[in-house]
């Protein structure tokens, strides 16, 4: 201990002599709601930590010639043109514990439930230099989510980032919360990240994944609806920091990002209030760019850990061709989609399995999986397809071929359903269809 506080002495001294520790000092010369304009800051630099007024912490967002745009993280006071504005020298980083699997926390190092700040907390970086393609090795490997539509039609492998998009309730984060669910003893890190939720839609999914034992395993990052936006637009940023930190002891983690359509509209809305040129639909340019660092963080790396990236985006009418939905669709490899119509009829999991797609396929799943999920999808298409065309027509006036095609179609469709966390490993799934197809022989 004495040989610490030395040490400290001894650094403060150097600081001193060497003058590192006088920080400028500027001033707000405009305030637009949680942005603010700053000069007087010349040796500031990008995304560097200062404090406001004297109660209120931001961080450089913006550099121009003659002033910085500073975004505010904590508001403990209001701040008005002529504040001071000091620069700590310090990059902005997250507040982090490890014992903070287990419960709902932000990225200050504080337990939202609670309202206590962890007592171990280190400082992470939030953006890190992405994983270089030399370091990235094949995604091979299944993610089980123990739902038999996705395993067995459009798997996931560890490293893989699946879209799961679709319109409100229709149950895109129940998907996310039955996979978190199904990797209880798979050696499996999972983080939620809540971007913009109410307090009590997290406590919702705190309680649930607690009463079913998964929280031991689960770290809930949530930047909750009343927070800044600025806190709301850097979470997924800092929730895939933590992801990264397990990824490169060779752990296997599970990020779950709810949603990415908020996001987006934090994100354009802090671009309009920092003077950024609106572009489509008035988003800024960079849009696209801003999505696409975030989720090719997923990967599987040569050292044996990997992040997989489940983001859920929220569509209006089942449109996804709407500019984040592509721009996403771009980015990922492949995406579940969910139908409204599908839902309404009792069929969940909701999803749409002509529009779904994986783009690994077979290369994550097992070889009596594969061979499985190839008939299945087959032929649960061709009887969507078919039903489609006859869903008003008089059975018993179509011929006998077509009757046992819809029969089997039905039965399959039927068998694809399941009820909320009640997830099947591949064994249960593999006898479950061929008892429906045995039934038919």
């Amino acid at each position: 201990m004495a040989n610490y506080v030395e040490e400290l002495v001894a650094n403060k001294l150097n600081e001193i002599k060497s003058r590192t520790n006088e920080y400028e000092v500027g001033h707000v010369v405009s305030v637009r709601e949680y942005i603010l304009e700053v000069s007087g800051l010349e040796g500031a630099a990008f995304h560097e930590r200062v404090l406001v007024a004297g109660h209120s912490e931001g961080y450089i967002i913006g550099i121009r010639r003659s002033s910085v745009m500073v975004a505010l993280i904590k508001r403990r006071g209001d701040v008005y043109v002529g504040d001071e504005v000091t620069a700590t020298g310090r990059e902005f980083c997250l507040a982090y514990d490890e014992q903070a699997f287990g419960h709902v926390v932000n990225m200050n190092g504080e337990d939202v439930l609670t309202g206590k700040m962890f007592e171990h907390t280190e400082e992470m970086r939030i953006e890190n230099p992405t994983t270089p393609i030399m370091d990235r090795t094949s995604v091979n490997r299944p993610l089980e989510t123990g739902l038999s539509g996705i395993d067995l039609i459009y798997p996931i492998g560890r490293g893989q980032r699946q879209l799961i998009i679709g319109d409100k309730k229709t149950g895109k984060t129940q998907i996310a919360l039955d996979a978190i669910l199904n990797q209880k003893d798979k050696d499996v890190l999972c983080i939620y990240i809540a971007i913009g939720k109410m307090k009590k839609n997290v406590k919702e999914v705190y309680s649930e994944l607690q009463r079913k034992g998964a929280m031991k395993y689960t770290l809930i990052l949530a930047a909750l609806n009343d927070d800044l936006p600025p806190v709301l637009s850097l979470t997924p940023y800092a929730g895939l920091a933590i992801a990264e930190k397990y990824m490169l002891q060779g752990r296997d983690v599970l990020v779950v990002i709810d949603d990415l359509s908020r996001h987006a509209d934090c994100y354009r809305e802090i671009s309009l209030l920092t003077g950024k040129v609106p572009g489509r639909d008035a988003y800024p340019p960079d849009i696209f760019y801003t999505h696409s660092r975030l989720l090719e963080k997923g990967c599987q790396h040569k050292c044996g850990g990997s992040i997989t990236i489940l983001p859920i985006v929220e569509t209006r009418g089942g449109d996804i061709t709407d500019y984040i939905s592509t721009n996403i669709i771009s980015i990922t490899d492949g995406q579940i989609v969910l139908s409204k119509k599908s839902f309404d009829r009792g069929e969940k999991p909701a999803i749409n399995y002509g529009l779904s797609v994986s783009r690994l396929g077979g290369a994550v799943q097992t070889g009596p999986m594969k061979k499985l999920g190839a008939r299945v999808r087959r032929e649960l298409l061709s009887y969507l397809e078919t039903r489609e065309v006859y869903e008003l027509a008089n059975v018993d006036e179509m011929g006998k071929e077509l009757q046992d095609r819809l029969k089997r179609g039905a039965k399959l469709l039927k068998g694809l359903g399941q009820y909320k966390y009640s997830p099947l490993s591949q064994e249960e799934i593999i006898k479950k269809f061929e008892d429906i197809y045995g039934e038919e022989a």
